[in-house]
């Protein structure tokens, strides 16, 4: 391959793949009958099958298989008329067996593709497959940086986590940019909670993606050698680690030099990337056919019961959402699960805009639930929001999660509009500030949001903004 050097950055196109591992949720571990967990002791979920005792021998959890049918069904996988499991076969301490019972040539889910409404339109990410496999123990790494192998002092292995059904969700190299990335990331997040197979926490482990980064030059349609990201676990992370590995990339090309196939770390506190490994391809694992465990062919029955069961997918109302108020708006609203409450708001008549902004601020900084807001109580809130002091209203979004929230109530308990209340303190803050008042009178119009500010300090933010600024117009043209 040549080297193009001397191109700007802007003349570079990089070409991203995906490989998501959902942790399900199922009681149980995907071979055995050992109960799955989180944030237990160490090494007190296991049984001899997860731990590869001699002569023990797994049994397909089938809840996961269902789940994994579902999600395929959801993002138009074609559903394997007979899947296989196969052994993975690599040598490492979270791996007891030696092998990891996982799926190559036939897997459970088939193609596939997630839309991602983007600024500039839709955005199709196909899908190269889903399967469904086994997790590995947990390797917790002592010293060094952040945990990590690299610099460690020693390692320990927790098994609890050794066998956890793990969904793997395979994009083809169809991202082009790791905002991109983050926005398909955020949207396959949302639709997997929503499908009720996984709670897909990356803090916690259950979703973890690595990422297949190459780069090549803008309009061609070669694929160069990629290199892989490991060990992210936020979506920020995510996409400084891509951006970091594009600008690796691209120095190697225009200082002369070649990409070698490795696998990076990214440590996101110093923004660096460290070389974990040369990265394996599929003929290193020697895949074949696990002998105990028989072919899994799905019933017909039972793909109609899950396509029955799937609910309306985040990404069709993002697409509905996003053209009244805003791409990142409406992203921010499904992906946090609030855009449900907003429709409710919506349809009783509030403004989309304002809705939207106040469910994405103040509603998001309170902390509420929005399954325990009453859209009809808050809506009113919102109309009168410009009647209302910046800290009432903050307050009053703040109780809106209550049994006891009325939004009349509420205003008129915390809002002095009695002008009888106001016009004394409007007197005393003109005849302190002649100078303003002169100055307002002359012309200067932009005066009377100082007035305004003085009156609502004095009142200790309480006074209606609205009423106050009627009454203070009025005395200084009188």
């Amino acid at each position: 391959m040549t080297a193009l050097v001397g191109k700007p950055a802007t003349d570079w196109e990089p070409v991203i793949g995906l490989e998501i591992h959902v942790q399900l949720k199922t009681r149980t571990k995907m071979f055995c009958r050992c109960e799955t967990s989180f944030g237990l002791e160490p090494n007190v979920r296991t049984c001899p099958t997860c731990l590869a005792h001699p002569g023990t021998l797994p049994v397909a959890n089938g809840q996961a298989i269902e789940w994994t049918i579902k999600f395929g069904l959801a993002v138009g996988c074609r559903i394997a008329d007979r899947a296989l499991f196969a052994r993975k076969n690599y040598f490492y301490q979270d791996l007891p067996k030696g092998y990891q019972i996982s799926q190559y040539e036939a897997p459970l889910c088939v193609g596939g593709r997630l839309v991602v409404p983007g600024p500039d339109g839709e955005r199709e990410i196909r899908l190269n497959r889903a399967h469904l496999e086994e997790d590995a123990a947990k390797t917790i790494h002592v010293g060094g940086v952040e945990g990590r192998i690299v610099g460690a002092e020693h390692s320990l292995v927790d098994f609890n986590r050794g066998g956890t059904p793990l969904m793997e969700i395979v994009t083809e190299p169809d991202i082009h940019s790791a905002e991109e990335a983050k926005r398909f990331l955020q949207l396959l997040r949302q639709t997997v909670v929503e499908l009720g197979i996984s709670d897909a926490e990356m803090e916690k482990g259950t979703l973890r993606c690595d990422a297949n980064i190459s780069i090549r030059p803008a309009g061609s349609s070669e694929l160069r050698t990629r290199c892989e990201l490991k060990n992210m676990n936020s979506f920020n992370f995510i996409g400084r680690g891509i951006d970091a590995e594009i600008a690796r990339q691209i120095a190697v090309y225009e200082s002369g030099g070649e990409i070698s196939q490795d696998t990076y770390d990214f440590d996101a506190a110093s923004g660096t990337l460290t070389v974990h490994r040369t990265k394996e391809e599929a003929e290193d694992y020697r895949y074949f056919p696990e002998p105990d465990l028989v072919p899994y062919e799905p019933r017909s029955e039972l793909i109609e019961r899950l396509e029955a069961e799937l609910p309306e997918l985040p990404g069709v109302r993002l697409a509905r959402i996003a053209p009244v108020v805003g791409y990142e708006t409406a992203l921010d609203l499904v992906t946090s699960a609030r855009d449900a409450l907003y429709t409710k708001l919506i349809a009783v008549g509030a403004e989309p805009k304002a809705a939207a902004n106040v469910l994405m601020n103040q509603l998001a900084a309170a902390g509420v639930d929005p399954e325990a807001v009453n859209p009809d109580e808050l809506a009113k809130l919102i109309e009168r929001r410009s009647e209302i002091p910046g800290a009432v209203f903050n307050e009053g979004v703040a109780a809106s999660g209550t049994d006891s929230f009325a939004a009349i109530d509420f205003i008129s308990q915390s809002s002095i509009s009695d002008t009888s209340e106001l016009e004394p303190l409007i007197d005393r803050i003109l005849a302190a500030n002649p100078g303003q008042v002169e100055q307002y009178r002359g012309g200067k119009q932009g005066l009377l949001g100082f007035f305004v500010g003085q009156v609502m300090k004095e009142s200790g933010g309480k006074a209606n903004a609205k009423v106050v600024s009627e009454l203070v117009r009025a005395k200084l043209n009188d």
